[in-house]
């Protein structure tokens, strides 16, 4: 029938996407509110279950760029879903480690590692996908929506596993975050595909709309990676620098804010749990609302303003409100202040993936995956030095800190300029070449 609407196939993958994400840190974040009775059963103290956190993280951040080329060079599809299988079967092996064994800790500390490898695949995958089904001026919102679930994943987590514990102890949290990921697994193979082409429920009037939202296609579908394009690109290097920063900041939250509560706040389990729900609230709408803000803002005002501009203003945000909240006696009033800086940092997060998908096209799997490893190199110093930190000069300083790092940000965000493309179509002969402002 002529004039038929268009299906919506590829927001129904976006938010799929979206609870893909929400398991992912679900898996992540559990740890750190079990950690409060494995501590108590492994025998070990806060720097020690740092070292765990960070195990995870540098598995996480090594494979950023494997990770990113499997997304390119065998599709979102397949890839994503080995990926959920290979972490859900070491989410459940972190249940299954005697804390009696010869060497628990170093045992808990690999498992963490390989589950850090298995999740390094969601966002490069994720990003991949959105290079080749979401429009330009879509992305923003797409963003925004699959890091949402960043927030509402880990949002859940310390009411669902503290719930988890009470009925079933520590490791039953891990075989229902295992069994998740399973279900999440067989759903995408089967509702997903690499290329909106390949899918037989997007109709004729969507793929007409997502393909005039895209690049025109390069012969090659499988060029060689430009390393020594990206590698000296001053936009990568800005994303890889500010992601790190962002890292640094949010791992924070998600490794010690349950941890914070209950010993420098001194608040119970329970009410621990509610509180620490708050700023991965706060990152769920910071998501969403920075996807709608990065939209309107490029379309009005260009790309550099809607993306750029965006995650400057969002740092700077970010470090007034943990270094005001941080000193605020009041344990609601700080929380929620703290809350605000997640919250703020996250209105920068579609402008990071966006940047990449426009800068990157068939790479963009690649230089995704390399700027996250920033990311997790971040998360992985501060998992193991905000401990330190707060045992040496108090929970303060090591907010503080997290302030210093997320403004030396900004600096790095001014770096970014998403209309200098990686690569872009020789006019006379339409092969691919770095531009000038590339290898600036």
């Amino acid at each position: 029938m002529s004039g038929a609407a268009r299906s919506r196939v590829r927001l129904g993958l976006i938010f799929l996407l979206f609870i893909i994400s929400a398991i992912a840190f679900l898996d992540r974040t559990n740890i750190s509110v079990a950690g409060v009775e494995m501590r108590k059963e492994y025998g070990i103290d806060q720097v020690e279950l740092g070292w765990v956190f960070s195990a995870f993280l540098i598995g996480y951040a090594l494979f950023q760029v494997p990770a990113g080329w499997l997304a390119a060079r065998y599709g979102p599809r397949i890839v994503l879903t080995g990926a959920l299988l290979w972490w859900g079967v070491f989410t459940a092996a972190t249940a299954i480690i005697h804390p009696q064994g010869s060497g628990a800790l170093l045992l808990l500390a690999l498992t963490r590692f390989a589950l850090g490898i298995g999740e390094s695949v969601v966002y490069p995958c994720g990003n991949q996908f959105l290079s080749r089904w979401i429009p330009a001026q879509e992305r923003g919102k797409a963003n925004g929506w699959i890091f949402a679930g960043v927030g509402a994943g880990s949002g859940i987590t310390p009411p669902l596993i503290t719930a988890i514990i009470l009925w079933g102890g520590w490791r039953a949290s891990f075989y229902v975050c295992a069994a998740l990921g399973l279900v999440a697994a067989a759903v995408w193979f089967l509702l997903a595909r690499d290329r909106p082409q390949e899918h037989p429920s997007v109709n004729a009037a969507e793929l007409a709309h997502i393909e005039a939202g895209l690049p025109p296609a390069k012969a090659a579908s499988r060029a060689p990676i430009p390393w020594g394009t990206i590698l000296a690109s001053r936009n990568v290097w800005g994303l890889f620098i500010s992601y790190f920063a962002f890292g640094y900041v949010i791992w924070i939250f998600f490794s010690w804010f349950f941890i914070y509560l209950a010993e420098a706040r001194h608040l119970d389990v329970k009410s621990s749990a509610v509180f620490s729900m708050l700023p991965f609230l706060c990152m769920t709408f910071g998501c969403l609302l920075g996807g709608v803000i990065n939209d309107r803002v490029s379309a009005r005002h260009g790309l550099y303003w809607g993306r750029s501009g965006l995650g400057i203003i969002s740092f700077i945000l970010t470090g007034l409100f943990l270094a005001c909240g941080s000193m605020v006696d009041n344990a609601p009033l700080a929380v929620l202040i703290l809350a605000g800086g997640a919250g703020a940092i996250y209105l920068s997060q579609s402008s990071f993936w966006s940047v990449t998908a426009d800068i990157a096209g068939q790479h963009s799997g690649v230089v995704s995956g390399f700027m996250n490893m920033g990311c997790q190199i971040g998360g992985a110093l501060t998992a193991t030095l905000t401990p330190m930190i707060a045992a040496q000069f108090g929970w303060i300083a090591a907010f503080y800190a997290g302030a210093a790092v997320v403004l030396a940000g900004v600096l790095a965000w001014a770096m970014v300029d998403p209309n200098r493309l990686l690569e872009q179509p020789d006019r006379e002969t339409g092969e691919a070449r770095p531009i000038g402002g590339a290898t600036a």
